[in-house]
C-alpha cells in the first residue's frame, strides 16, 4: 500500500495487539495526581464534537469509536500530542483532509499524553504517528509528517483497502492553471502546472497540462491548413511533421498525429528518429495512459524502433 517511508519499522514489528482496550476503561480512570511539567496537554485544531468526521478518542470509546466504526468505515487515528511543533503543525492538515472525505473515513484523535496506554497498545515510538483501521485492524502506519500529496495517496490507498471509492476533490491550483490555459495565458498556465508539480512531481493532470502548453506554444501564430499542407508535400521535412501532428491534436485528430509520427520514426534514424519519438512521447502525456489510442500507438511506436 505504502511508499518505503510509511512501510517502517513502526508497523513491521507484527500486528498491534487491541484485545486489552476491548475492554474499556471509565472515562475518569487516569490517574489524579498532578501531571508532571511539559507541554500543555490537549491536542490542536478542531474541538471534540466540531466535525463529524473528526472524534477524541480516550480509552473509554475506542471500542465504539473506533475498532467498531472501522468495520464499516476506514478509520485514520492520529498519535499527537499539544506543544510538539510536527504535531501541531500535522493535526489540522488530517482535520481538513478529513473534513474533503465528507464522511469517507474517520479521524480519530488520540492524545498520547493524556491516553498513554492507548500509545502502549500501539507501541508508539514517534510523536506524531499515523494508523489506519480498517475492518477492526491496523493495516498500515507510518512515523513523523508526510507532505500533503504523500498522506493523499496514502489516504486513498487506506479507502481502497477498506473497499471505499471516492473521487478525488478538485485541486484549485490545477483549475487556477486550467483557466489561464483556456484564456490563452500560456506563461501563467506553465508557471503554474510547472509548481503543481515542484510540489507533487506525479501529478498526471499537471503533467498533460504543461504538455498542452507546449504544443500551444509551438502552433502559435500557424496557419493550419497551410501547415498540414505543408506536411503532406514535404513527407521527410521533420519539422513541417512536428507541426502537423501539434495542429492534429488540437483539431481532435490525436490518433492521426500519432500515426503521421510513428510513420516518421519509421523513416528516420539517429537523431532525427530520437527527436521525433521525444515528441511523440509528449503528445501521449496529454491523453495519459489509460487512452486506448495511446496505449495503441505506444505498441506501434515500440514496433517501429525495434
Amino acid at each position: 500500500m505504502s511508499d518505503p517511508r510509511i512501510t517502517s519499522s513502526i508497523f513491521t514489528r507484527g500486528a498491534v495487539d487491541l484485545s486489552a482496550l476491548r475492554s474499556t476503561a471509565p472515562a475518569d480512570s487516569r490517574p489524579t495526581t498532578p501531571a508532571q511539567a511539559g507541554p500543555p496537554t490537549g491536542l490542536p485544531g478542531t474541538p471534540a464534537g466540531g466535525s463529524a468526521a473528526v472524534i477524541d478518542v480516550t480509552e473509554a470509546n475506542i471500542q465504539t469509536e473506533v475498532l467498531e466504526r472501522s468495520l464499516t468505515t476506514p478509520v485514520v487515528v492520529f498519535f499527537g500530542a499539544a506543544g510538539y511543533p510536527e504535531s501541531d503543525e500535522f493535526a489540522p492538515v488530517l482535520e481538513r483532509l478529513a473534513a474533503e472525505g465528507a464522511g469517507a473515513w474517520l479521524l480519530a484523535r488520540v492524545d498520547v499524553q493524556q491516553n498513554p496506554r492507548i500509545a502502549q497498545m500501539f507501541q508508539l515510538q514517534a510523536v506524531p504517528t499515523v494508523y489506519a483501521i480498517v475492518g477492526g485492524r491496523p493495516v498500515d502506519a507510518f512515523p513523523g509528517v508526510i507532505p500533503e500529496s504523500q498522506l493523499r495517496q496514502w489516504i486513498q490507498a487506506v479507502l481502497k483497502a477498506g473497499g471505499v471509492t471516492v473521487a478525488e476533490p478538485e485541486d484549485p491550483r490545477l483549475a487556477d492553471a486550467d483557466d489561464a490555459l483556456m484564456d490563452g495565458d500560456l506563461d501563467a498556465a506553465e508557471a503554474a502546472y510547472k509548481k503543481i508539480l515542484a510540489e507533487s512531481p506525479a501529478d498526471a493532470a499537471a503533467e498533460a497540462g504543461l504538455a498542452q502548453v507546449g504544443v500551444a506554444r509551438r502552433v502559435a501564430g500557424a496557419d493550419p491548413r497551410a501547415a498540414l499542407a505543408a506536411a503532406e508535400q514535404a513527407p521527410d521535412d521533420i519539422e513541417a511533421q512536428l507541426l502537423a501532428a501539434d495542429i492534429e491534436v488540437l483539431s481532435g485528430l490525436a490518433e492521426q498525429a500519432y500515426a503521421r509520427l510513428v510513420g516518421v520514426v519509421r523513416r528516420t534514424a539517429g537523431d532525427d528518429r530520437e527527436k521525433v519519438r521525444q515528441h511523440l512521447v509528449s503528445l501521449f502525456t496529454i491523453a495519459g495512459p489509460d487512452d486506448p489510442a495511446v496505449a495503441s500507438a505506444r505498441r506501434a511506436l515500440a514496433s517501429a524502433l525495434f
